[in-house]
């Protein structure tokens, strides 16, 4: 028999591509073929290295591994001609394409968009609006991704919707599953005058990025990243995987003086954690690379064989941060900066609820409005009117906030007055209370299969409730999260309701476990918990107790409630919510 020698190169690269197609042609006839290679295979390395390191993948990498989430949409299509809805692991992998199948909440999916920053124009919002109109339940949610939601979606109009939102250029490619979410940014980023850095550019670059780079999909866990450009308005960047913070570097520190972003690594405040500072800063034009190269170590060495320690978190405290900055130094190709914290001066403030109400802008004789979206619901006829005031009013652009409203911006001073009247006429409003200012719902079990109590319904009552019965001087944030993976972030909310079933009698009730003290930037902490399982009904007379003691009992009219709360015990705090000052 000849041996290679015998082959020119030219005959041995077509005996290559021919035992190629015979090992293909060998899967068709049901004999499995091996995968082809793919250096960029991110996630078919690290599933390799677990199976080599003893390991057992989940159910969910086993279902990655055997097609790629993205390859889908014949499969999406086909089920949708014939009127039925994912099963099994295929309802994980369909989340790739940004479709929940809810069940048993709805039997309908949910449709997650991708909008950077959560800036939208009006013309993609009316295209939202019509969609929502035309293919799902009339309405959209605000989410706390600064993003969209449509719901109520029967599974033959699925692929529509894919299309349709294509067709006005946005996307729900990525935004679920094992996924970068959708990146978020300061809200009133280019229009914030004590702003650092405009956030836009990078968030924008940052969203094309993980769009046009297939091997960013598939991540052992969820990944969520955010920047704070040091605005009014707060991000929450610091409950994020990737927090990136705009800070002054002073001269003096071996380093150039300016504006950077601050690193901070692995916040999830459902798992008590916020991010870390790692020391690091990152030249804004260098911020792609540094997230591209974190997310890559994070892809080949998160945990494939546990979701529940999978997250970016755990990665940090199986490693610890020194270990996981080398490695994204590895991955980089360069040394990242590190500075003395002495060196970053301190935040600019941030405005509590500078979401809402009417704000001047940087640019002279312009304002924003911030529009209260009552538990972050629009109907596609307010979806509308929105986009024909930003049009009217304004240069077509609203922004969307983590706090579940919507910002319409650039409108001068002289058109501001019929600006307001057209909220108004809406049946909106810029104008909202202390309580109702910081008012965060999840979607709860109306739609979400997680959660244990219906949290958007539980939000607008107890906001009622309190309207009526106190006036405080300060805002709150009150945050309603229907299941431990508090998509509300009840840990940072100055109230933080946690939902949860109670037994009474022979019977299974909602409720909610009450923690208090909690917020994130300036305000970081955790929020304790004070009164579990406490019964839906008998929630709200509990908070107004403690927010009367507060306007009652604190250190001058200048203590928040988070200081008031800092300064008492879980047992003083549990006692003051018996005090009720009315009947339940």
């Amino acid at each position: 028999m000849m041996d290679d020698a015998a082959f020119s190169t030219e005959q041995q690269e077509y005996l290559k591509g021919f035992m190629a197609g015979v090992e293909a042609r060998r899967g068709l006839l049901g004999q499995p073929a091996a995968p082809a290679a793919d250096p960029g295979d991110l996630q078919r390395q690290a599933q390799d290295r677990t199976i080599a390191a003893g390991g057992k993948l989940t159910p969910e990498e086993e279902a990655k591994r055997k097609k790629h989430p993205l390859d889908r949409f014949d499969e999406i299509s086909a089920l949708a001609a014939a009127g039925k809805f994912p099963r099994g692991t295929d309802i994980f992998l369909t989340k790739f394409n940004g479709l929940f199948y809810v069940a048993p909440a709805q039997d309908a999916f949910m449709c997650r968009l991708r909008m950077p920053g959560g800036v939208i124009t009006s013309h993609q919002l009316r295209g939202v609006a019509a969609i929502a109109g035309d293919l799902a339940g009339g309405y959209a949610d605000v989410t706390t991704r600064a993003n969209l939601q449509l719901r109520e979606i029967s599974a033959s109009n699925a692929p529509e919707v894919l299309l349709r939102l294509a067709e006005i250029g946005l996307t729900s490619r990525g935004a679920g599953a094992d996924n970068l979410r959708n990146v978020t940014g300061s809200p009133t980023a280019g229009i914030d005058p004590q702003e650092l850095i405009d956030t836009r550019p990078d968030t924008r670059a940052l969203h094309h990025f993980i769009l046009y780079h297939r091997e960013l999909y598939g991540l052992p866990r969820k990944f969520n990243i955010a920047f704070d450009g040091g605005g009014r308005v707060a991000v929450l960047e610091d409950t994020n995987d990737i927090a990136l913070a705009a800070v002054q570097v002073a001269d003096g520190f071996g380093v150039t003086a300016g504006v950077y972003y601050r690193l901070g690594l692995g916040g999830i405040t459902g798992h008590r954690d916020f991010a870390r500072d790692t020391g690091v800063i990152v030249k804004p034009g260098d911020a792609v690379r540094v997230c591209n190269a974190i997310i890559r170590v994070f892809i080949g060495h998160g945990d494939r064989t546990d979701r529940t320690k999978a997250r970016l978190k755990y990665l940090l405290d199986r490693w610890g941060l020194p270990k996981f900055l080398e490695a994204v130094e590895q991955e980089l190709g360069e040394t990242l900066t590190r500075v003395d914290p002495a060196a970053i001066r301190p935040r600019p403030p941030i405005d509590k609820h500078g979401h809402i109400g009417v704000h001047e802008q940087k640019q002279p004789g312009l304002h924003y409005v911030g529009v209260a979206c009552p538990v972050g619901r629009l109907s596609s006829e307010r979806l509308r009117g929105l986009s024909d005031i930003a049009d009217r009013f304004g240069s077509g652009t609203i922004r969307l906030t983590v706090w579940q409203n919507c910002l319409i911006s650039d409108i001068p001073k002289s058109k501001l007055n019929d600006a307001l009247a057209a909220i108004e006429a809406q049946g909106l409003d810029w104008r909202a209370s202390p309580i109702r200012g910081g008012l965060v719902a999840c979607t709860g079990n109306a739609g979400c299969k997680f959660s244990a109590s219906d949290t958007k319904r539980d939000a607008a009552m107890l906001a009622t409730f309190l309207e009526q019965h106190i006036t405080i001087d300060h805002p709150i944030n009150i945050h309603l999260t229907g299941c431990h993976h508090s998509c509300a972030q009840h840990y940072a909310a100055d109230i933080g309701l946690l939902a949860t079933k109670i037994e009474q009698d022979d019977d299974m009730v909602e409720g909610y476990d009450l923690l208090v003290g909690g917020g994130a930037g300036l305000d970081q902490q955790l929020g304790r918990l004070i009164r579990p399982k406490v019964v839906t009904g008998d929630l709200p007379p509990m908070i107004l107790a403690l927010l009367s003691a507060w306007q009652d009992q604190r250190f001058g009219p200048e203590e928040t409630f988070q200081a008031f709360t800092t300064r008492h015990s879980e047992a003083d705090l549990a006692a003051l919510t018996e005090r009720l000052p009315i009947e339940a």
